[in-house]
């Protein structure tokens, strides 16, 4: 089963009826997106750049390579020198990362299509394989591009502080911490982080409001 707008109101109803906490995010900023891309090399590449920066810059690169080379496929990736990467705004090492995803696609040692037949476990461990890529970025994969509903991205920061907020801790919780949090959950935990992006993006935008409008 995969998320779709359907299966994204099935699952918030399941987890609102389940948890008063994750109903509250509803109510306050109502249903959260799907956050949907689509499968393939750009976006394991945008995944790679997103790695310990913002979302914002990220984006930022992959637009430059985009305006660099027009498609993004991993021939026409692999064409591009150091000093062209560099400029886009690929680090020395994102720039490894990213060559060996793209020789990898290239050579057929890696095939993304083919993770559409496999299990959640066995797609994480097949993209966990390939250098660069962490569990961090197989869980964003497996849930926005594959859309898998019951992916719980454990490692994510934006997670990690939206859930010390709703579930008001005294702390932020742990990777560890977070999972056990998030079995009540199943089988839409990627519906569940779904809605505490939604709140942590929406809390945030409003605390901007609320400065500006105070300024």
């Amino acid at each position: 089963m995969l998320v779709t707008e359907e299966s994204l109101v099935r699952g918030l109803r399941v987890l609102a009826r389940r948890d008063p906490d994750l109903a509250k995010i509803i109510t306050d900023w109502g249903p959260p997106p799907i956050w949907a891309r689509p499968p393939g090399f750009p976006t394991l590449l945008l995944i790679i750049l997103e790695q310990q920066v913002s979302l914002a810059s990220a984006r930022a690169a992959f637009t430059r390579l985009q305006a660099a080379i027009g498609p993004v496929t991993p021939r026409r990736f692999l064409a591009l020198d150091d000093a062209a990467l560099k400029g886009v705004g690929f680090s020395r090492q994102k720039t490894a990362y990213a060559r060996h995803l793209a020789s990898a696609i290239v050579s057929r040692r890696f095939r993304p299509a083919a993770l559409v037949e496999l299990s959640d476990a066995k797609a994480r461990a097949a993209l966990i394989g390939l250098k660069g890529i962490g569990p961090w970025s197989a869980d964003i994969y497996l849930l926005m591009a594959l859309r898998r509903p019951d992916v719980w991205p454990k490692g994510d920061l934006a997670l990690a502080v939206a859930a010390q907020d709703v579930k008001r801790l005294a702390s932020r919780p742990t990777p560890d911490e977070i999972d056990d949090l998030a079995a009540p959950w199943r089988p839409w935990r990627a519906v569940a982080a779904r809605l505490l992006w939604h709140h942590y993006l929406s809390s945030r935008a409003a605390g901007q409001r609320r400065r500006s409008g105070s300024s």
